[in-house]
């Protein structure tokens, strides 16, 4: 593991209140070091070919990264930032990227709460400070200050929430980007002058939106090589802010909430573009809860807007699958997905700090009258 930021203490009192710095943040994150993810089994009895195996994979979908998504220029400044779940995948980027540029960073902080939880300061300073930031982390950054910051600043910007070492060497990030890039663009025209969204599924999703046409994001295709651009990796997915207010029916989550496979389908009941109702079983009394935390923390004027119904988005990542990690589940092809809370970052009003989505298995989309999916079946080509 590389700590290039360790630095003596500040020799002051324990006693003296100060500013956590990267010194506070490496202590903690060695304490938390239980939490990395355990190395994979080994079942057919040669460890050490197995070990070459995963550790060629490991190369391979690092140099993806360094080379072919993030286009990594000779002398740039690049800060892989990872935490205590996320080592291994951090050490192979930095290893790659060392092979780019003598400029290479890797920070461990401290595994956050929940996805938009703020990096602390020392991190948040440091990635203003790069061309190239790449963060596996256990939950997600995109939608923090901290990345908009970085961005507006000059920074190309890759997110991996939830990446372990099995997503990074199989699945999703095994596609073509290239390829993905090309196909995405290509929708450009279906998307144009359409309007109205509905969406429907088999185990009860009945719902309609507007969206402005010209907001749909197409970028989200693997390719940040210019500054100010932002992807998740894997990447694969189009997506865009349904209009507030707009929103009106049920959508029921099948396939998977955060990082979890679902058990029992989450029934959202939605009017004029927020959340009023949250039915089944564990999963619903789990949102109830994170969310209704999530508001006590806004002021009473707006902690209704937690509920907000902020992204509409859906897969277009042939090789990405549905297995219960909702940044690659949101990616496969004949997916869609509906995220609650903040989407400042899509140019909504509705800054409260949270964003979890959640997945349908199998829907059937229409933008205005033409068919996009059909039971899960991409049509639109």
């Amino acid at each position: 593991m590389v700590l290039p930021f360790r630095r003596k203490g500040s020799g002051k009192d324990d006693d003296e209140p100060v500013d956590q710095d990267i010194e506070d943040i490496m202590d903690e994150a060695e304490g938390l070091v239980e939490e990395e993810e355990p190395a994979p089994q080994i079942t057919d009895g040669d460890e050490e070919d197995d070990a070459l195996n995963l550790s060629e994979k490991m190369a391979r979908s690092a140099r993806t990264v360094i080379d072919t998504c993030m286009d990594v220029r000779r002398g740039e400044n690049i800060l892989i930032v990872c935490d205590p779940t996320t080592t291994q995948v951090g050490q192979a980027l930095h290893d790659a990227a060392s092979l780019r540029s003598d400029r290479v960073l890797l920070v461990v902080m401290p595994k956050g709460r929940h996805h938009g939880e703020e990096p602390p300061t020392p991190v948040a300073n440091l990635m203003r400070q790069q061309q190239v930031v790449i963060a596996p982390t256990r939950y997600s950054l995109t939608h923090t200050r901290a990345v908009r910051q970085a961005i507006k600043d000059g920074s190309r910007v890759a997110t991996m929430p939830g990446m372990t070492v099995e997503m990074f060497t199989e699945g999703g990030m095994s596609a073509d980007f290239n390829i993905i890039k090309k196909n995405i663009g290509e929708m450009n025209n279906l998307l144009r002058r359409k309007r109205i969204v509905n969406v429907k599924s088999d185990t009860g999703t009945n719902v309609t939106f507007e969206v402005n046409w010209r907001e749909w994001k197409l970028d989200d295709n693997g390719i940040c090589n210019r500054p100010r651009m932002l992807t998740n990796l894997p990447a694969g997915k189009i997506f865009t802010l349904p209009r507030e207010g707009t929103m009106n029916g049920t959508v029921v989550i099948d396939g998977s909430w955060d990082s979890a496979l679902v058990d029992e389908p989450v029934v959202l009941q939605i009017e004029n573009g927020l959340v009023v109702d949250v039915k089944g079983g564990t999963v619903a009394a789990q949102i109830r809860q994170t969310f209704g935390e999530a508001a006590k923390r806004l002021k009473a004027k707006d902690q209704e807007n937690v509920w907000t119904i902020a992204e509409f988005g859906f897969g277009m990542n042939p090789n990405a699958r549905l297995a219960g990690n909702v940044l690659e589940d949101e990616k496969k092809l004949g997916t869609a997905y509906f995220s609650i809370g903040d989407n400042t970052t899509l140019g909504g009003s509705a800054a409260v700090g949270i964003q979890i989505p959640g997945v349908l298995r199998a829907p059937s989309v229409w933008l205005d009258e033409t068919v996009l999916f059909e039971e899960g079946t991409f049509v639109a080509y």
